[in-house]
């Protein structure tokens, strides 16, 4: 996944950006996302990774849940993201999170490359 996580995410959105390790430093995951510069009240999650081994155990919703509470401090009302509609599960997780399906997009990333816009209005 590396070619996927530019370093650049951590330097220019480190207070957006979150990353979990082990006791032994080890990479449990991460969290990309940052405040959107075209609207004041919405921020983005950009990429998202848990290692296969703690799936399952509250690591993602606690990232999200994380960058959400620094969405609310900046002042955002409104966190969007977007998936693959065939990864369902990704899906899943996301609308147990509170966000909302709003529109499919064909050919969002280019032709073929359908994606799932995702919305989450923060209280």
């Amino acid at each position: 996944m590396a070619p996927m996580l530019p370093k650049l995410f951590f330097i220019h959105f480190d207070g957006t950006s979150f990353v979990a390790e082990g006791p032994d430093g080890d990479l449990m995951g991460f969290l990309c996302g940052f405040l959107s510069q075209t609207e004041d009240d919405e921020a983005y999650i950009h990429f998202v990774g848990v290692s296969p081994e703690q799936r399952g155990g509250g690591l993602g919703r606690a990232l999200y849940e994380r960058f959400f509470d620094e969405a609310r401090a900046q002042g955002r009302s409104v966190v969007r993201c977007v998936t693959s509609p065939v990864n369902e599960r990704s899906v899943a997780f996301h609308e147990a999170l509170g966000f909302e399906v709003e529109r499919t997009v064909p050919d969002y990333d280019g032709p073929g490359e359908d994606r799932v816009l995702l919305v989450k209005r923060l209280s």
